[in-house]
């Protein structure tokens, strides 16, 4: 059973927020991240695997209650225990294969001996990208470099060199499963687990890769293109199938990439509304005007209505975020500025119009 501390890892306390916990992880996630000097590949991927349990509240409870080995060492890679149908499949999904083929031959739900081996699936990844403002309105494709395991392009991950043959694997004997005598509350039993030597194919290589060893895998920069949609919020999550990390015999994990959208002090943003404001003078909002105007789009012209109170919102149309109905409205909001430096001529003028409610 796996004894991790994700706590540990990040260097917070069990109570502490999600809010803590995200800044914990962004602070190791740029210290340790393999392409900065002070990088560190196993410490980015520990720091990873731990912030993708306790980064999500559920998987977060679930690890409080059963600890890291409820994930099976890939944080993300499966649900835990989340729910004990279907055969005892919450017990093999966190990673407990021997219970899973204890209770199967016991009460006869099938385990690895006549059972379907449970594929391999390789870790998650998460990366953060920072991205500007208007780029999260219009959207980009940006690209993303990072390290991880993929499949070695020598051998295609079986491990074994081109051209040679494959064999029985002698610890299992082709079986792919090892029998092992377990002692338990019930008495000793003996149960299936996958024969750690060939990782359940029942055979291994003849002669191993020379380019990585007969592991299959091998740890590489690569660099990913990544298309941001049109009107991505901040902390948006990002999915791409299959680019994370590669594992022998199974398939990749997936690469999630967290967005991180830069503040424009010209706006501020609210569903696919853009808000701005607008200061004029006393006489522009009594008299009415035109004046230019920053837009996501560049400056345009605004009529300012003869009248116009503090707090009046404008309306510049199609000015805004790309949604799912077309793109919303940039509302400008008006802030009248009272004069408080003026001539005696201009106080004059103004007592003698004797504006008031």
């Amino acid at each position: 059973m796996s004894d991790k501390d994700y706590y540990r890892v990040l260097g917070v306390e069990k109570n502490a927020s999600m809010e803590d916990i995200k800044k914990a992880f962004r602070k190791l996630a740029h210290q340790f991240h393999p392409d900065k000097p002070t990088g560190n590949a196993e410490k980015f991927k520990e720091v990873n695997e731990a912030y993708q349990v306790l980064g999500d509240s559920e998987k977060r409870r679930t690890y409080d209650q059963f600890g890291a080995a409820a994930f099976d060492g890939s944080a993300g890679g499966n649900q835990g225990f989340s729910g004990f149908s279907g055969g005892f499949s919450g017990f093999q999904s966190a990673g407990f294969e021997d219970l899973g083929d204890l209770f199967g031959n016991m009460f006869g739900f099938g385990g690895a001996r006549g059972g379907r081996r449970r594929e391999r699936r390789g870790s998650d990844i998460q990366v953060d990208v920072e991205i500007s403002f208007r780029e999260a309105v219009f959207g980009m494709d940006r690209e993303i470099r990072i390290t991880k395991s993929s499949v070695c392009e020598r051998c295609g991950g079986n491990g074994g060199e081109p051209g040679t043959t494959r064999k029985t694997c002698a610890a299992c004997n082709g079986r792919g499963v090892r029998t092992v005598t377990q002692r338990t509350v019930l008495g000793t039993i003996q149960t299936n687990v996958t024969c750690s030597d060939c990782g359940g194919e029942g055979e291994i290589p003849s002669v191993l890769c020379t380019n990585c060893r007969g592991i299959g895998v091998l740890s590489q920069k690569r660099t990913l293109s990544v298309s941001i949609p049109a009107g991505v919020e901040d902390d948006a999550v990002l999915r791409l199938r299959g680019e994370g990390e590669a594992v022998k015999g199974g398939v990749a994990g997936d690469l999630y990439v967290r967005i991180h959208v830069g503040a424009d002090q010209r706006f501020q943003r609210d569903g696919n509304m853009i808000y701005s404001m607008l200061r004029v003078g006393f006489t522009q909002a009594a008299l009415g005007d035109r004046v230019k105007i920053d837009t996501i789009d560049g400056p345009v012209e605004l009529s300012i209505p003869a009248g116009t109170q503090t707090g009046a919102k404008l309306r510049l149309r199609s000015k805004g975020v790309l949604g799912r109905n077309g793109r919303g409205d940039q509302i400008v909001v008006v802030e009248v500025m009272t004069p408080t430096r003026l001539s005696k001529q201009q106080k004059k003028l103004l007592e003698d119009l004797d504006l008031r409610e």
